[in-house]
């Protein structure tokens, strides 16, 4: 949970910040900074947003430069079901920002820079008119949340109305169909009362008999009468019509709105609206709530359902609510709803044939419409019109998935397009590729051959972008595919030395594709392939010339059970062998797969452009360390072997092979390896370092370390602990504390939102690591969340690490 301001009193901020490691002493206080050569790669950054328009015409371009300071994080915020709530202006704590726009017009290459956004205005949420003349996005201030407008014909921008916005959860606008207004989730004229509710009273929480409620650990929950009263008196909005002109209407009463959604017609409005009782034990995500149906001036004309609260669903990743849920609007129909109803009450461990049934129903009538049977759960839909829609079923338990082809116009049809195991990547085809329909809706993009379409109305071609996982690595492609025949045709794949992703095709002049390489920031060029013409559209420079010449290797290897493993080695400029062996960083994540096959695949591609982000290892590439990033760390449970069974034993092989090819290359010293991770790579690097004699060192960011803290599953792992208690035990470094005697750094950031990884994991487990004489450190950082974002925060975590690692691994006695 994050502190409070107001509690710990403006002095004791200013405090931690001139010292963010008060929970352990120091022999230095403050902020620090590491060695230039990373300060200046932090400096450097730079986040960007590519998009483009319903038409492809208008590339949006969105930057935000650099971290923010960590008074920016430091203002105070409310805890809220999940949510974290800055009081002051109604918006969401965690929300990320943007600092400038620009337009580019594909065609012609024209650039728009907008006039009059003020400075001080944080962006977000930037969307095109339907008739993309018009940008809407918002700007956040200290104590507001406004609505904008920015006109591409004169590059103009200025705020639509006086109206301030709440920004804290759900929908905060769409467009009206016709472009001439907005329906924008506004903060309500008549607040709740704002009084302190002080609760001098036992907080009391039953369960009643035959009523299971096995949730995961959760952060930031209401917890008591006052903080339900805060829920309400923050997340209360009012909706507001608002035309171009900044008149404002009230659109409907004040409520909290999870979604709204006019019809593709924009003749009704699909509201879902938050419903009592509210829970401690879930996040809001999972509340209740009512699915409401009005006409576009905000008149109420029935109520289509009650989705119950999901906070004792039945145990399983396939669980899902009992009865009616995922209401949304055709996107092919001018106003039809559809949604999933389960036939097995929702509990993945009954044995029916038919999981998920969907449903469809016109706003004007009061009668339902069967139009599909989902053997497996139902995951997504793909509507292109009467003759073609795809739906998307996904099975977790065996990691199955199926498209199948069917007809909104006749239920009786249908036909599996793909039957695959998801974590299989070389088999994935991608996603549709889609188009805009007459409603501005987001349909399938279909080729019908003209001469037969009447004869044969299946002989229809559907496209698809799949990243293209390949033994060679990623390699993307564009594909075309008929649905009748199920013939493919591979119009575009990524060439080496290059990475390319397509990211818009219309089928005619335009297939536009992100081009990268090793050297080569992401950059947009328009290729028309059919008359092999280039125009590169984006000229963004490389941020980083310091790492010029680094030497970057896709390395293949396997271990002792012969499954193939990967990892990406940076090694530093101008090294060769008469060097010497280098000390080595190895950084890794774990991750579950039924298959060894879908384990053994190659991941990632050597010719992507490293972007360096704060979490990043690349860093000590300019400390003379090898690097190895990605270092596969798979966890493999086929049949009906569970991944985590031998979870020690397979992290032992995988840690084992990777040591050795790094060794049998004459590139790392054996005994200067470390090993580090963030997160469930932080749970991993404690157990190795609990299991294996392999590394000098061991940097674990983030994590968790004593399972039975999270009791109801983790991760892939859906078995509760008693229901194997000896796994949660097993798994836990925390059991092994006293084994552990390699130098292990610790680091948490205090306001930890993350399911599971509370900080006092963290804290836990260096208490145990002490009482044990081993050699650690904690670092606790203060506001920062489960990933870090203030610019000090940063700069002391890689002064944290490298002090570590050229203390007990560089320059190891």
């Amino acid at each position: 949970m994050g502190l409070n301001l107001k509690k710990i009193g403006v002095c004791a901020f200013f405090s931690l910040i001139a010292n963010p490691t008060f929970i352990v002493a120091q022999e230095v206080s403050g902020y620090q900074k590491p060695p230039q050569a990373m300060v200046d790669i932090v400096e450097a950054n730079v986040s960007r947003s590519v998009s483009f328009s319903n038409s492809g015409d208008y590339m949006l371009i969105l930057e935000a430069e650099g971290y923010p300071s960590i008074l920016d994080l430091a203002h105070p915020y409310l805890s809220l079901a999940g949510l974290r709530v800055n009081p002051k202006n109604y918006s969401n704590n965690r929300s990320t920002y943007f600092s400038s726009i620009s337009i580019k017009n594909v065609r012609n290459g024209d650039e728009i820079h907008f006039m009059g956004i003020p400075k001080e205005g944080k962006i977000k949420d930037v969307t095109f008119s339907p008739n993309e003349s018009l940008l809407a996005f918002s700007l956040t201030f200290d104590d507001e949340v406004q609505l904008w407008l920015a006109n591409l014909s004169n590059g103009r921008a200025q705020r639509l109305s006086n109206v301030a916005l709440n920004d804290i959860y759900g929908t905060l606008y769409k467009w009206s169909a016709d472009g001439l207004s907005i329906l924008a989730n506004c903060v309500a004229e008549e607040k709740l009362p704002n009084q302190a509710i002080v609760q001098i009273a036992p907080v009391v929480k039953e369960s009643l008999p035959g009523v299971a409620s096995a949730n995961r650990t959760y952060q930031d929950l209401l917890k008591n009468v006052a903080d339900e009263a805060d829920f309400e008196r923050y997340l209360t909005s009012q909706l507001k019509q608002i035309y171009l002109n900044g008149q404002t209407v009230n659109f409907s009463r004040p409520a909290i709105y999870k979604s709204f959604d006019y019809s593709p017609d924009g003749n009704y409005v699909m509201l879902l609206k938050v419903q009592k009782p509210y829970s401690y034990l879930v996040p809001i995500s999972d509340f209740a709530h009512k699915v409401e149906l009005r006409d576009k001036y905000g008149k109420l004309l029935k109520e289509i359902a009650h989705v119950p609260l999901a906070d004792n669903l039945p145990q399983g990743f396939d669980a899902v609510v009992k009865g009616p849920r995922e209401h949304a609007w055709r996107a092919d129909k001018a106003h039809t709803i559809f949604w999933i109803e389960a036939q097995d009450e929702g509990d993945p461990s009954k044995r029916i044939a038919v999981r998920d049934i969907l449903y469809t129903q016109d706003a004007e009538s009061s009668s339902k419409r069967k139009l599909a049977d989902c053997y497996l759960r139902f995951n997504y839909i793909d509507w292109g019109d009467d003759q073609i829609a795809i739906v998307n079923e996904r099975w977790w338990k065996t990691r199955a998935e199926r498209r199948v082809f069917i007809k909104p116009g006749n239920s009786r049809y249908r036909v599996n397009l793909w039957d695959r195991y998801y974590e299989d990547a070389y088999s994935d085809p991608g996603a549709f590729v889609k188009t805009y329909n007459h409603f501005n809706r987001e349909v399938l993009l279909l080729e019908y051959n003209p001469l037969r379409r009447m004869a044969d109305p299946n002989n229809v071609n559907v496209f698809s972008i799949s990243p293209g996982a390949s033994p060679q690595g990623d390699r993307p492609f564009l594909l075309q595919f008929n649905v009748k025949t199920k013939h493919t045709d591979t119009l575009f794949r990524s060439r080496a030395p290059f990475y390319e992703l397509p990211v818009f095709f219309d089928n005619k002049d335009k297939l536009i594709v992100s081009r990268e390489s090793a050297t080569e920031p992401p950059n947009y060029f328009n290729l028309n392939f059919r008359q092999s013409k280039t125009k590169q559209l984006t000229y963004f420079k490389n941020p980083y010339p310091q790492l010029f010449g680094i030497h970057q290797q896709k390395l293949t290897y396997r271990r002792a059970d012969r499954l193939a493993l990967s990892a990406m080695l940076y090694l530093p400029q101008d090294y060769n062998a008469s060097n010497g062996r280098l000390p080595v960083l190895m950084w890794a994540y774990p991750r579950e797969f039924k298959t060894a096959n879908a384990a053994g695949q190659v991941k990632g591609s050597p010719y992507r452009f490293n972007k360096i982000s704060w979490a990043s290892p690349l860093y000590w590439v300019t400390q003379g360390y090898a690097v190895m990033d990605n270092v596969d760390m798979p966890i493999v449970g086929e049949s009906n072997d569970q991944p985590n069974d031998t979870f020690i034993e397979q992290l032992q092989q995988n840690a084992e092979a990777a040591v050795n090819k790094i060794v049998s290359m004459g590139i790392g010293d054996a005994k200067r390896i470390a090993i580090g991770g963030h997160s469930y790579g932080a749970f991993m690097t404690a157990n190795l370092l609990a299991h294996t004699n392999l590394f000098a060192a061991g940097i674990a960011r983030s994590g968790a370390y004593n399972r039975t803290l999270t009791p109801f599953g983790f991760q892939a792992e859906e078995r509760n602990y008693w229901q194997n208690p000896q796994l949660y035990y097993k798994m836990s470094p925390f059991s092994y504390a006293d084994k552990i005697k390699t130098p292990l750094l610790l680091i948490h950031g205090l306001s930890d939102e993350n399911s599971g990884t509370f900080p006092v994991q963290s804290e836990r487990f260096y208490s145990a690591l002490k009482s044990f004489g081993a050699t650690t450190r904690l670092v606790n950082l203060p506001y920062e969340a489960h990933s870090y974002r203030a610019k000090e925060s940063i700069l002391h975590l890689l002064w944290e690490m490298n002090k570590w690692l050229d203390t007990y691994v560089k320059n190891k006695k």
